[in-house]
């Protein structure tokens, strides 16, 4: 395997000195990145980056998800201090999410592997396609 930015041959010791025990079963920076990287996670700092957003609002925006698993995925990301969550003491409650700049950053990063996973899904569908209308 090599790096995306060069050809000499990824090391993933790199990462066990460099980033922390990342491989290590016990290092805080994998329950972080499997945070940041599950399912509704990375859903959620994505809709985020449009900027700040209602707890309604998120949940009509990002398709599939339950309220139960919107409201675990906040306070996970909250706890994380990716998510700041903005409560304004008025009657109806008046709640707004927004990223932090931890979260502005991490979502950066994501930001083109999902641009990457797009065009490479709408590529497998269009070759699933052409593969059954030749048959």
């Amino acid at each position: 395997m090599t790096t995306p930015s060069s050809s000499t041959p990824f090391d993933s010791s790199e990462l066990l000195t460099v980033g922390g025990q990342v491989l290590s079963e016990n290092c805080p920076s994998r329950r972080l990145l499997g945070d940041i990287t599950s399912k509704w996670g990375v859903l959620v700092l994505v809709a985020l980056s449009e900027g700040p957003r209602r707890w309604s609002e998120l949940l009509r925006g990002i398709g599939g998800i339950s309220e139960k698993m919107l409201a675990q995925t906040l306070r996970t990301l909250e706890a994380d201090r990716l998510v700041l969550r903005d409560a304004r003491p008025v009657v109806p409650p008046f709640v707004v999410y927004s990223l932090t700049d931890s979260g502005e950053q991490v979502t950066q990063l994501l930001l083109p592997l999902l641009d990457w996973a797009q065009t490479h899904a709408i590529a497998e569908v269009s070759a699933s396609a052409d593969t059954a209308s030749t048959r």
